[in-house]
C-alpha cells in the first residue's frame, strides 16, 4: 500500500460546466448529494490530505472542509491551471488528481496509480480505461511529482493548456482499470439523470 500521508488529493472543480448550462457541475445533485461530495467520499480515504479546485461558489465548496483553491492564471483555463495551483500548494512529495463529474471513482485509484508508478520508475501515473483500440487514456485522473511544478508552469507559459499535452516528454506509466464505468464522468443534465441510482 501507498503511504498516504505522502499523496494529497486534488478535486478538479474550476470549470464553468457549459456543457451542462453552464452550471457549477460539482455543486450538481446526485442521489441526493453534491456530486463534489462523491469525489470526497471515495477519494478521502485514499490520501493523507484533500483539496478543491475552484473558481465560483467558493463558500460552498468550503463548507465541505477542506482548502479551496481559485486558479492563480485567470479565465478558466481549464484542469491544467488547476492543476498548477494545487501543486503550489501542496507539501508533500505526491499529488493525485481527479474531476468533480466523475463520482464513480475506483477505491483502489491511488494504491494502483501509485504502484505503477514505482514499479516503473515513472513520474507520471495516468489511468485508463477499455480495451484493445477503445482503451482510452484519462489525463485528469493522474498522480504526479509535485517537483514537476516548474514544468508545468514553463507549459503555461507558453501558451498551451492540453492536460496531457505537458508529460509528453516524461516517462509516464499508463495503468490500466478495467472497470470502465470508474471514470464516466457526468458532463450534462441529462446524464445527471441517467445516472442517478446507479
Amino acid at each position: 500500500m501507498p503511504d498516504k500521508e505522502k499523496i494529497t488529493g486534488l478535486i478538479l472543480a474550476g470549470g464553468r460546466g457549459t456543457r451542462m448550462g453552464s452550471v457549477d457541475k460539482g455543486l450538481q445533485i446526485l442521489n441526493g448529494k453534491p456530486m463534489v461530495f462523491h469525489i470526497i467520499q471515495r477519494l478521502s480515504p485514499q490520501v493523507g490530505s484533500l483539496m478543491i479546485s475552484a473558481n465560483q461558489n467558493l463558500e460552498a465548496y468550503r463548507k465541505f472542509g477542506y482548502p479551496v483553491l481559485p486558479d492563480e492564471i485567470g479565465g478558466y483555463e481549464g484542469p491544467l491551471a488547476g492543476l498548477q495551483t494545487g501543486l503550489r500548494h501542496t507539501q508533500t512529495p505526491y499529488l493525485i488528481t481527479a474531476p468533480c463529474d466523475g463520482p464513480f471513482l475506483p477505491e483502489d485509484f491511488v494504491s494502483k496509480l501509485w504502484h505503477g508508478m514505482k514499479s516503473q520508475y515513472a513520474d507520471v501515473a495516468v489511468a485508463t480505461s477499455g480495451d484493445g483500440e477503445n482503451e482510452r487514456t484519462q489525463p485528469v485522473y493522474c498522480l504526479l511529482k509535485t517537483s514537476l511544478l516548474s514544468e508545468i508552469e514553463n507549459y503555461l507559459r507558453s501558451g498551451q493548456r492540453k492536460m496531457d499535452g505537458w508529460y509528453a516528454s516524461r516517462n509516464v506509466a499508463k495503468i490500466h482499470f478495467e472497470d470502465e464505468t470508474a471514470f464516466r464522468n457526468i458532463n450534462t443534465l441529462d446524464e445527471l439523470e441517467r445516472y442517478s441510482h446507479k
